[in-house]
């Protein structure tokens, strides 16, 4: 019987947009694990792979939010274990903890699009090949991680010097947002819970500039983003 992925939620708008078109073209079957919601995060060796999406929290912040060190536990387990794991954002911030990695604050906000910069080790790898240099890609983090130890460093950006990393050949982590839709976006400048957010980076102004944005950025990117994560389902495969 063919084994389902585990994508892992930190907040109930951030799900896994374009990635889900990659799952149902290659006839992959996934399932939700809200961690926000205090739902058991089952042993990651069971699933075919794992995806850990973002969220507003910081992964230091264990006290406030419990379920954090419950993921800690659980991304130690599956990169023990070898299981295919790919992370965004704070996803991506979560593996580098788990792998011995420093997370901390960053410079300033990276919130919005912005380019980022390919390395010279990018060049070569099953994922990143191929794609333009600078890429056009959605932000939304305070945080920033050191590159875990063995880490292959793969992207930077002007504010954020590790935008992208690989760990072995099946672990990824992304800073940026390769998922995101449209609608996922305005949902985010949207909640509540983006709000100091969204006011520290200039409110309404810079809020209706990121939509504009979005109407130009936003299907290049779903091209890219999809062909990026079709080619880490194959790598997971083989």
């Amino acid at each position: 019987m063919r084994r389902s992925w585990l994508v892992v939620r930190n907040i109930e708008v951030e799900d896994l947009g374009i990635f889900a078109e990659a799952f149902e073209a290659r006839g992959e079957s996934f399932i939700y694990c809200d961690a926000y919601a205090n739902a058991a995060l089952p042993d990651p060796a069971a699933a075919a792979g794992v995806v850990v999406l973002g969220g507003p929290m910081n992964v230091y912040e264990e006290k406030r939010h419990p379920f954090l060190a419950l993921e800690d536990a659980f991304l130690k387990a599956a990169l023990e274990a070898g299981v295919p794991t790919l992370g965004m954002c704070l996803g991506a911030q979560l593996i580098a903890k788990a792998s011995g990695a420093r997370v901390r604050r960053g410079p300033a906000k990276e919130i919005g699009w912005f380019p980022i910069e390919l390395t010279p080790e990018a060049v070569s790898d099953p994922l990143f090949a191929g794609l333009p240099s600078p890429l056009q890609v959605f932000h939304w983090h305070g945080d920033t991680f050191d590159l875990p130890p063995g880490a292959r460093h793969l992207a930077r950006s002007a504010l954020c010097a590790n935008q992208a990393y690989a760990l072995g050949r099946r672990v990824y982590g992304l800073q940026f947002h390769f998922e995101v839709t449209p609608a996922m976006i305005e949902s985010w400048l949207q909640a509540a819970v983006n709000a100091g957010d969204v006011a520290e980076i200039g409110g309404a102004a810079r809020a209706a500039a990121i939509r504009q944005e979005t109407e130009r950025f936003a299907e290049p990117l779903r091209q890219h983003g999809r062909r990026f994560f079709s080619r880490f389902l194959e790598l997971a495969a083989g």
